[in-house]
């Protein structure tokens, strides 16, 4: 039943995805950064009610007041699945994300998550990717755009810590601005890159604002680390 479902799933999700992705590419190199990014991710609200209506998975939210009410800062969160790359725009507005430099090439989808200034990292030149991220994430930051890093690296499937680095961190600091720490349960429902998924309500948990002033990076990257883990735990994502 669960493939089933699965599969009417993405019966809806590539037909509206190419639609809306050829709308965008169209309409959004005419509008300014704020507007563009509230119409390119309107998708996902379909996304989300669709994969409810279609798969019974549900979102469940705790500490949403967290997050701050104005002003930059850098959000760091477990990468589990390829759900919480649409939750979190929806959760975080706007924003600007650090990801993978191929991802820009999937047609329609990365063509259009071009358009949302994207810090698209080449991860097999390290230090460069670490400049690159301190440069653009900063000018973000300066602009008054949260900036979302997802500090594993990679997906990590359910039940598995991984190791966290530094960058986000690093960006906090260079910037003086708070990191917001959020995980989620989302991979015991939606491994990644899994095309069945299961019916459940997935668990968020929004951590409390960690302030950089007068913290070493160490400090920063350490407080935000114990706090994931703790809550990851507390959710059962590991």
């Amino acid at each position: 039943m669960a493939w089933i479902r699965s599969f009417i799933y993405y019966l809806g999700f590539y037909p509206v995805t190419i639609v809306y992705a050829l709308f965008c590419l169209a309409v959004g190199p005419l509008l300014p950064f704020r507007p563009r990014f509230r119409v390119l991710t309107g998708i996902n609200y379909f996304y989300l009610a669709w994969l409810r209506i279609c798969c019974g998975l549900k979102v469940q939210v705790e500490g949403r007041e967290h997050l701050p009410a104005q002003g930059a800062y850098v959000v760091v969160a477990n990468h589990q699945s390829e759900w919480e790359t649409f939750y979190l725009q929806l959760l975080v507005r706007p924003q600007v994300v650090v990801l993978k430099r191929e991802l820009l090439k999937i047609p329609f989808f990365g063509w259009a998550l071009a358009l949302l200034k994207p810090i698209a990292l080449d991860r097999s030149a390290r230090r460069g990717a670490l400049k690159q991220l301190l440069e653009q994430g900063k000018a973000r930051l300066t602009e008054g755009i949260p900036v979302v890093i997802f500090p594993q690296g990679t997906r990590v499937p359910a039940g598995q810590m991984g190791r966290f680095n530094k960058g986000g961190a690093m960006l906090a600091a260079s910037g003086a601005v708070p990191v917001v720490p959020i995980v989620h349960n989302a991979g015991l429902f939606w491994p990644g890159k899994a095309f069945v998924k299961q019916p459940g309500v997935v668990k968020v948990r929004i951590g409390m604002p960690i302030q950089v002033d007068g913290c070493s990076v160490d400090e920063v990257h350490q407080q935000a680390t114990q706090w994931m883990e703790l809550a990851m735990r507390d959710i059962g994502a590991i």
